[in-house]
């Protein structure tokens, strides 16, 4: 598992029975994890955290929190706004840090001017770490406000003046055109969800969809690529298979260096590690 353990405003105090207790720099969460299906006792900071979202049986949930309508954590020289969102979220993956530090130092080593395509972008964690190490990043969502949130992030990181093309499309009509351009990037990334819709409504569903935008991406590389990167957090979805069809697309004819595993945070008090996800990288480097 590739460990996202370089936080210093973040941290997983602990996980038990379904749950998870986390520090977001002054404010303590506890939050549904469905990995999180052993049970080991619980010590008193769970009894004082700041906000809890429960999980209704009907689906959704609901916070009970003394927290503010918003505020900030650090990650390096990157700066990012949380907030208590609906379905358990704060608008950040703290376990994706493990490729932003991966995709900075892949950036920074190639010695040569980087255009890197971010697709379901969401609030622009991996756009604001590609572009501080140098490069000129294209951030596409279906979600406007995500969109919006991410244009937040860039301008607390200091990154406002740098060259980010931010989006609101969806991201497989997206690529089609720039197929139809001529457009062409030297990275790609993506991090695409299980279910969700585009901004004129277009349903997308990650095991009817996802091989053929990966065909279609990669068609998108340039000359000199540099990596392409997936994501995924869909049950199901091994690191092998994701490897597997990054290698039949994007490394097909262009050779590579392919990698994946799960993606993971360190828990404080066990000292396990927890599994948040998987990824799958193909590097040209």
């Amino acid at each position: 598992m590739r460990l996202a353990d370089g936080w210093k405003d973040y941290t997983v105090l602990d996980a038990s029975d379904g749950e998870k207790l986390e520090r977001w720099g002054k404010y303590t969460l506890i939050r549904p994890d469905p990995q999180v299906i052993w049970q080991t006792p619980r010590g008193e900071a769970w009894r004082h955290a700041d906000g809890h979202y429960f999980r209704s049986k009907a689906g959704g949930g609901h916070w009970e929190a003394k927290l503010p309508d918003q505020w900030q954590i650090a990650y390096g020289s990157l700066r990012f706004l949380l907030k208590p969102m609906g379905f358990k979220h704060t608008g950040l993956f703290p376990e994706q840090a493990v490729n932003w530090d991966w995709m900075q130092n892949t950036i920074r080593n190639a010695g040569r001017p980087i255009k890197v395509l971010n697709l379901f972008a969401y609030t622009g964690g991996a756009t604001v770490a590609c572009a501080a190490a140098g490069a000129q990043v294209t951030h596409v969502d279906a979600a406007k406000g995500m969109v919006a949130w991410a244009k937040e992030n860039a301008a607390l990181s200091d990154l406002a003046d740098k060259p980010i093309r931010y989006l609101v499309d969806d991201c497989g009509k997206f690529v089609a055109r720039e197929l139809r351009r001529g457009n062409r990037y030297d990275a790609i990334l993506m991090d695409p969800p299980s279910y969700g819709r585009g901004p004129g409504g277009e349903v997308w569903k990650l095991e009817e969809t996802l091989f053929d935008l990966l065909e279609q991406a990669a068609g998108l590389l340039s000359d000199k690529p540099l990596f392409f990167l997936l994501n995924s957090y869909t049950t199901g979805l091994s690191p092998s298979v994701m490897a597997y069809m990054l290698g039949v697309t994007a490394a097909k004819g262009r050779g590579g260096r392919l990698e994946a595993d799960e993606i993971g945070l360190p828990v404080k008090e066990t000292g396990l590690a927890l599994p948040c996800g998987a990824t799958a990288l193909l590097s040209f480097a």
